[in-house]
């Protein structure tokens, strides 16, 4: 699953960028709307957000990416941050997505109290609203986020923000997730190479999410289509 910061470097390019992932085996694409504020995003994903801000994009031109470019191709969940949502209204924000092709909706500053209302409108839509989970989450707090996950459980393999690392184990926060949940488990965060992600996949993940070695690629012109197909090939080698 690997993250597309939408509008970044440009649009256009971002548009090449996704088309790229989905060549490369992409099963799913994580996709980012730029945010003036990303408190779950490091350096580099914050960066190529505030780039893509300067650059002009908007949410409205990221859903218009998703549905010309991405969705007809592959299944897309949108990453945004909570004011983005609660602006437009969960129900306005919901069938907008739904009206792209979008499957999924990743809220990372959307806490498990305040989310019930976004949930309802994300079910009356067909869009399956994505929880996090951290390694630091109490188990009866991971129940309830896992109760009401849909589409996966999005687990957040390390403590901090987001960008890649090169050590951590895998195997105590998947079976923790799974534990709680009936969707699929899917570990994000830290992971930058084949090899880490064929460790998430060896501890029972059932999907690796991919996002700062990604932008850092889409961002010095590296050929990313041919790294995505590297880390697709390292999960099923």
């Amino acid at each position: 699953m690997p993250y597309l910061m939408g509008g970044f470097p440009t649009m256009e390019d971002s548009r090449a960028v996704g088309e790229a992932y989905a060549a490369g085996g992409a099963d799913l694409v994580e996709l980012g709307v730029p945010f003036s504020d990303p408190l779950a995003d490091g350096p580099v994903i914050h960066a190529a957000g505030t780039r893509a801000l300067k650059a002009g994009a908007t949410l409205d031109g990221v859903l218009e990416l998703a549905a010309a470019a991405l969705a007809p191709r592959v299944a897309v969940v949108v990453m945004c941050y909570a004011n983005l949502v609660l602006a437009r209204g969960p129900e306005a924000f919901a069938a907008a997505l739904a009206e792209a092709g979008v499957s999924g909706l990743i809220v990372p500053d959307l806490p498990l109290e305040e989310a019930p209302v976004v949930l309802e409108a994300c079910d009356a839509a067909g869009i399956a609203l994505v929880p996090l989970v951290a390694p630091t989450t109490p188990d009866e707090r991971l129940g309830a986020i896992g109760e009401r996950a849909r589409g996966f459980l999005y687990t957040v393999s390390v403590l901090g923000t987001t960008g890649e690392r090169a050590d951590g184990a895998f195997d105590e926060i998947v079976a923790r997730a799974r534990a709680h949940t009936a969707v699929p488990v899917a570990v994000g965060f830290g992971i930058g190479t084949p090899e880490r992600a064929a460790q998430a996949a060896a501890s029972g993940a059932d999907g690796v999410i991919v996002g700062s070695r990604l932008v850092r690629a889409a961002g010095e012109g590296e050929d990313v289509e041919a790294l995505v197909r590297s880390f697709a090939e390292a999960l099923v080698g």
